[in-house]
Order: structure tokens, then C-alpha cells, then sequence
């Protein structure tokens, strides 16, 4: 058998990517980093938040984030080396010979633009075919992929389809110009667990049919074990250990890859499965009917989210919402907030309806429920500390009367969401994405609410900060009794925080009851899709979905 050529592989040897101090110093992120991949491998990177995973993937592309610089170190794309090369060549291979698929592909796609003349830029600008042939090439790409109507797809705009949708034209995108190397970065992250499945049944027969070489970069080992051939696991910015999927499945050797094959499934924080005795009825809404656009003759809004919704929501426990992308379970969030008035129905708080606009509610109905929002990025101002972020309810709600009082509200306020009083003098921009989801928390708890609205709060996290999230919500619910209207699309992470669940199709109600009840024998056969389509930390679970669903992976 024929040895492998040196320049038949992706080789990567002591990597150091720095940023500068502020004594005039360089501080490494990413330090001594090697790996090798084989031409056709798949080789997963995974690790918390800020473990240097999206950073070693775009040094590969020659790239650095602003502020950071490949300091030093090779990396070998099938012979070619990446580091020192000239910033005109790095862009004629980005896009051509390396590709990258981001997490969001609502924001990489200009929605002024038609899909189809986003998907065939890179060629027509690199060169590589003409228009005409690029077109007929990702019309076959779009088929490939699974996409629906692949003929004409490409003349849609980005917001007419669906968000699993636009991440496959994503792919295509990077697929057109056949790169040697091609970077998945998170790509199936912020997608629900049904449209997760499709993403990666496609992404795995392109990889296969294709021989694609990959980088994966994730924090989700179950997904991970679908689609690599071996792990690296990374620590703040130093390799821990690599190898085989199946190997650091069933043993890792090192202490933190057994953390993380710990927080891949969340543990149970309601204190056993029995269910636990439900007591005063605090939130509860009826009939709600919601939705979007000018409203018809007979006063409906023109875009339909919710129909005819109920539930009940009794004082210390958490209802969990569960449902696809679409099923409207943001919608009854911001319904119950008085963001989004209901068309009809309405919301009652301890018995009492709640004005249906946010502008018509008392000042203590507005203290009395919380929204906390998936992206702390967009709910925290960019401009303030956060001790000035914190001190604004405190200030608004009564809460603190003199500016010394509210100091050591704030301070206590960090304390209780076990974060360091240095914080209130820092920028949204200086924290991490779980201390932003902290302080985002502290403020809502700066009213002091009986109810907490939770939107995905977990969604944009790393498992171990995620995990870490959830029992500071568990710890907070025994301490002060609070009640959580938890909505996510992570049935795990909902079955270990919830007491009873709701589950929303096209934003009707298809079954409600206590967690275990739902979860162990589901009545509905949308509840068992969903429960199906949750990835299993094991290798060959995807192949096996893609056989019961008649699709090849």
C-alpha cells in the first residue's frame, strides 16, 4: 500500500495566534497547536466558548479576527502554505480552494439580493466558470443538497425560505467552486432539532459523495458524532486530546473530554421525575390568537402565528415550550411580555388580566414578569457598563432609591448570578457569551419578578457554560420561588429544567401535560418526531434516521 503524500493533507504544526497586551506585549490564544487531516477526513473541533475552536478554523484560511495575528507556526493545505502568504493570494483561495460555511446564514446572505446571484458570486469572481455554467452547476448543487423546486429556488430572496433552507443554499455556496478544504462553523446551531436533522443528512451525503475534506468546528458532540472522523478537543486555546470518534466517545482520557460528554446531557434539576405538587396558579393565558400584518374584514392579522393558545403556570414551577422554528414559541413569549398585543385572547397574572399592549400595563405589572432573550449581543447596550445596565431597573422599579443603594444592589445582583463585582465596571463587548448571559439575567432579576420569560437562553451557549446556566436557573428558582416560562428547541435542556410542557405546532397546541409524562409516552405523533429527531451520542445514529426516512447520509 502507498504511503500518503506529503501534499495529500491539511497539516498544521505549532500554531500560535496572539493579540496584543496592553503593556505592549502579544498574549497567545491559541498556542502550539498540531493536527494533521487526511484528504476525505473530517476532523471535529470542539471545546467551550473561547477555546480557540473558529480561530484555529480561520487560520487555516490564513485568516485572523481583528486585533489577533498568526504569529507563528505552519499550516499546510495539501502542500500549499497558508502562513505568510501574500493577503491578495490568501483572498484568491478563500471562497475557491478553502470554503467556509458560517453559523448564521441569515446573516451571510444579503437579502436585497436574489439566492441564486449570491450562490454563483465567488465563481463568477474567481473565475473559475462562467455565469451561465455556474447557475447549471448550483441548480445540481441545490438538488444534491435536497433543496425543494432546485430549479427555481435561486431566483427566491433570501427571507423567502426557511431557515434550514437557507443554510443548505449556504453550503452550496461553498461547494460551487469544489474547494479542497471546507470549514463548517457551527452551521447547524441556532436550527431546531427537526430541521437539524435535514441539514445534516445533506451535509453528510455532500461529504461523502463529495470526498469532502472538512474542518467541523462544534460544541455539540452528539452532532459531532454524526459527521467527523476524529476529535480534537480544545481548552482555552491548547489541544487536551484527539482521536477517533468512537474512541473518545466510549473512553477519553483526558478530565475535560469527560466534562463535556457529562454536559451533553443535561442532568435532571427538578429534583427527581416525580412530578411535584402544583401550587397557586401565578400565569396563565386563554384563546390567544397573535400574529403579524395589516388585519382583515374580520379583524385577524394577515400572518397567523398562534391559534387559540392556553396554558397555566403555577408559582415557583417552569412551563416548558418546545416546537420547530415557526411553531410560535418566541411569539407567546413576546405575547405574555405586552410586546406583541393578541388579537384575542388574553393573559392573566395572579388572576388578573394584564393589558394586552406593554404601553397600557402598570409599572408593577411590567416589574412582575421578565423577558430574558436568546442574544445577550443585542439586549444589553453595547455603550454602558454593566453596573449601568443593571442600575436602570433598579432605578425604574423602586428598587434603589439613592445612587449608593443601587451600587450595592448591583453588587449583590452579580454575587447571585455568581459573577465578579469587577464586572459593573466592564462593556457587554469584555465578557464572554455566558457572563453576558449572566448579566442579561441579573437584570431581569433586578425587578425582582415572580415570573421570568426565558427565550432560548441556552441556545447561543457552549454546553459546559450552557450547563452552567441551567443550574444557576435551578438555584434561583429554589431561592426565590420563581416561576419560568421556559421556551426552547432543546428537548434535552427542557427536560431537565421543566415540570410540565407544552409543545406547539404551526402554533397550535398539540400536547401538554408533566414532562416525563410527555416525554416517555408522548399521545401526539409531532411529540415523537421531535423526540426522534434528538441526536444520540453515538456514531451511525444519523445513517440510521436517514434509513427509517427513506433519505440517503
Amino acid at each position: 500500500m502507498m504511503a500518503p503524500r506529503e501534499d495529500d493533507k491539511v497539516d498544521v504544526r505549532g500554531l500560535r495566534v496572539t493579540v496584543p497586551g496592553a503593556d505592549g506585549t502579544e498574549t497567545a490564544i491559541v498556542e502550539n497547536i498540531d493536527f494533521t487531516i487526511a484528504r476525505g477526513e473530517v476532523l471535529a473541533l470542539i471545546g467551550e466558548s473561547g477555546s480557540g475552536k473558529t480561530t484555529i478554523a480561520l487560520a487555516t484560511m490564513g485568516y485572523a479576527r481583528p486585533g489577533c495575528r498568526l504569529h507563528s507556526g505552519s499550516i499546510r493545505v495539501f502542500g500549499m502554505e497558508i502562513v505568510g502568504r501574500p493577503e491578495g493570494e490568501l483572498r484568491r483561495l478563500r471562497g475557491n480552494r478553502i470554503a467556509y460555511i458560517a453559523q448564521s446564514a441569515a446573516a451571510a446572505f444579503n437579502p436585497g439580493r436574489t439566492i441564486m446571484a449570491q450562490v454563483i458570486e465567488s465563481a463568477v469572481i474567481h473565475g473559475s466558470m462562467r455565469a451561465e455554467a455556474a447557475r447549471d452547476k448550483a441548480k445540481a448543487l441545490f438538488a444534491e443538497l435536497a433543496l425543494p423546486d432546485p430549479e427555481t429556488i435561486g431566483e427566491r430572496y433570501p427571507h423567502q425560505v426557511s431557515g434550514g433552507q437557507l443554510q443548505r443554499l449556504l453550503a452550496a455556496m461553498a461547494l460551487l467552486n469544489d474547494p479542497d478544504l471546507v470549514i463548517f462553523d457551527e452551521p447547524t446551531t441556532a436550527l431546531d432539532v427537526t430541521t437539524q436533522i435535514e441539514v445534516l443528512i445533506a451535509f453528510k451525503a455532500a461529504i461523502r459523495e463529495r470526498g469532502i475534506t472538512g474542518i467541523y468546528v462544534s460544541h455539540d458532540l452528539a452532532v459531532v458524532a454524526q459527521i467527523a472522523d476524529r476529535i480534537a478537543v480544545l481548552k482555552g486555546g491548547k489541544l487536551q486530546e484527539a482521536g477517533e470518534v468512537a474512541r473518545m466517545i466510549a473512553a477519553p482520557s483526558h478530565p475535560y473530554t469527560r466534562q463535556l460528554l457529562a454536559a451533553a446531557a443535561p442532568a435532571d434539576r427538578r429534583g427527581g421525575t416525580e412530578p411535584r405538587p402544583a401550587g397557586e396558579i401565578l400565569l396563565e393565558g386563554s384563546g390567544i390568537l397573535a400574529g403579524y400584518g395589516r388585519c382583515d374584514r374580520d379583524g385577524l392579522p394577515k400572518y397567523r402565528v398562534l391559534e387559540e393558545v392556553g396554558f397555566r403556570l403555577a408559582r415557583g414551577r417552569t412551563l416548558g415550550v418546545i416546537g420547530e422554528s415557526g411553531s410560535g414559541k418566541s411569539t407567546l413569549a413576546r405575547v405574555v411580555a405586552g410586546i406583541l398585543p393578541p388579537t384575542r385572547g388574553e393573559v392573566r397574572l395572579a388572576g388578573r388580566a394584564l393589558a394586552p399592549a406593554l404601553g397600557a400595563r402598570t409599572r408593577e405589572d411590567l416589574r412582575r414578569v421578565q423577558i430574558v432573550f436568546q442574544n445577550a449581543d443585542t439586549a444589553l447596550n453595547p455603550g454602558r457598563t454593566i453596573g449601568e445596565i443593571l442600575a436602570r431597573p433598579l432605578a425604574f422599579y423602586g428598587r434603589a432609591a439613592s445612587a449608593r443603594e443601587r451600587e450595592r444592589r448591583v453588587a449583590m445582583l452579580l454575587d447571585r448570578v455568581r459573577l465578579p463585582a469587577s464586572v459593573a465596571g466592564r462593556l457587554p463587548r469584555e465578557l464572554s457569551g455566558g457572563q453576558k448571559q449572566r448579566a442579561n439575567l441579573a437584570r431581569a432579576l433586578a425587578a425582582d419578578p415572580e415570573v421570568i420569560l426565558c427565550d432560548e437562553v441556552t441556545s447561543a451557549l457552549d454546553t459546559v457554560v450552557g450547563e452552567a446556566i441551567l443550574d444557576l436557573l435551578a438555584e434561583l428558582q429554589r431561592e426565590l420561588a420563581v416561576s419560568y416560562l421556559f421556551i426552547s428547541h432543546d428537548l434535552g435542556v427542557v427536560r431537565a429544567l421543566s415540570d410540565e410542557i407544552l409543545v406547539l405546532k404551526q402554533g397550535r397546541i398539540v400536547e401538554t401535560g408533566p414532562t416525563e409524562t410527555v416525554l416517555a409516552a408522548p399521545r401526539a405523533d409531532y411529540t415523537r418526531q421531535l423526540l426522534a429527531s434528538v441526536p444520540e451520542l453515538r456514531p451511525g445514529w444519523l445513517e440510521e434516521v436517514a434509513a427509517r426516512r427513506g433519505l440517503a447520509a
